[in-house]
């Protein structure tokens, strides 16, 4: 069974951040074996600037995996953020073009 790809989005909670300053870790030697677990694989994950704390692309079997991971990170409480984007590649894309193109929608006149 293929994986769906999705882009994972994090913020984490003044507490978590404060308590990381404290005790630096790689938050990753956690997370890793909860995407394993449930058939995923992490891709990569960066720290990053903004809005973000760090970004992440993980390989889930499905939709419902993938959210299921977000609620359990968000339960741990230090989070504030967690935001899913399902991702698809640029062969499926053009799949999506084609489709569409057979369609022939037409738009308000």
């Amino acid at each position: 069974m293929a994986l769906e790809t999705y882009l994972v989005q994090v913020a984490f909670t003044a507490e978590a951040i404060a308590g990381l300053v404290n005790n630096p870790e790689n938050r990753l030697s956690t997370m890793i074996p909860i995407v394993e677990k449930m058939g995923g694989r992490f891709i990569g994950s960066w720290i990053s600037f903004g809005e973000h704390d760090s970004i992440a692309v993980i390989e889930m079997p499905d939709h419902v995996h993938i959210k299921a991971f977000s609620m359990a990170a968000m339960a741990g409480g230090g989070l504030r953020y967690f935001n899913i984007t399902p991702m698809m590649s640029f062969e499926k894309g053009v799949e999506a073009m084609k489709l569409a193109n057979d369609l022939a929608y037409k738009p308000p006149q």
